[in-house]
């Protein structure tokens, strides 16, 4: 689906934002990109949609090279940025003008979804709307163009919880074998049970690319509620619960993946982090 070699990225003559980064992304998954800020996650993001253009590198999205912005890659990729303009439109009329763009597009899905995400005056002009039921209705058309990419930067960013939560259930009705999400997010916590890999950006770079099923192999997380563990964690922190902690799955134990604390293990002990994961892809 999206294969990257060696790209660099710089805005006009300052430093590199993207630093020579080399990655594959498979279709028919669902990816979170996580990264803190200023790492070159959004930078990413637009350079695989080809709204911006690499300084050097190979870049090919779906056997497309984005930069060229031919009308069949154009078509088949949905990008819902997290700042948006919907010019005065109302939602009809936003169906209207940008629908034609899309050929699989649904108007029966789309009108589903809208009201899945309680939305019925579709006559309201967006501009008069929260910014949350603008992002659910911005959400609403990507999904219901069946797009074979979509990248989605901060979707969950402005929802509600009931809407988070609704938004997680449409996202996976919505996936078939042929669709790639990538999700990019600070909010690690609405990325649970959603996303099929994880992929974290640090200095314009990737510094883990996994999927659950290799974390889960090789890292496990858990509790001690006593504070009396062995000491051999990759990282741990204290919670509610008791000390929480991630460590090397020598035992083939099995676990649930805590992204945040996945993503604080990945800063805090990145050595580790890149013995255990990239040993096996040089």
């Amino acid at each position: 689906m999206i294969e990257i070699n060696n790209l660099d990225f710089s805005y006009k003559r300052n430093k590199l934002i993207i630093n020579d980064l080399s990655l594959k992304i498979e279709s028919g998954y669902i990816h979170g990109l996580l990264g803190k800020n200023g790492t070159g996650k959004t930078t990413l993001l637009k350079l695989i949609s080809g709204l911006l253009f690499p300084n050097s590198g190979d870049l090919m999205v779906m056997d497309y090279i984005p930069k060229q912005r031919k009308v069949g890659f154009l078509e088949d990729v949905f990008f819902l940025n997290e700042e948006f303009d919907v010019a005065g439109l109302s939602i009809e009329n936003y169906l209207k003008y940008n629908s034609v763009f899309y050929p699989k597009f649904s108007k029966d899905d789309f009108y589903n979804y809208l009201q899945e995400f309680e939305i019925e005056d579709t006559k309201a002009k967006l501009s008069s709307l929260s910014y949350g039921t603008k992002k659910k209705v911005i959400i609403a058309f990507g999904l219901a163009t069946h797009s074979r990419l979509m990248i989605l930067d901060e979707p969950t960013n402005g929802l509600d919880i009931p809407s988070k939560a609704q938004f997680r259930k449409i996202i996976l009705r919505a996936m078939s074998p042929e669709t790639t999400i990538i999700i990019s997010t600070h909010q690690v916590r609405d990325l649970h049970n959603l996303i099929d890999s994880i992929l974290i950006m640090d200095n314009g770079n990737i510094i883990l690319n996994a999927s659950n099923n290799e974390i889960s192999s090789k890292l496990y997380f858990g509790v001690e509620r006593n504070n009396e563990g062995e000491g051999n964690y990759i990282y741990s922190e204290d919670s509610i619960a008791g000390n929480t902690y991630v460590m090397e799955n020598t035992e083939n134990l099995e676990s649930n993946i805590d992204i945040e604390l996945l993503f604080n293990a990945v800063f805090q002990n990145r050595e580790k982090i890149n013995s255990l994961f990239n040993n096996n892809k040089k």
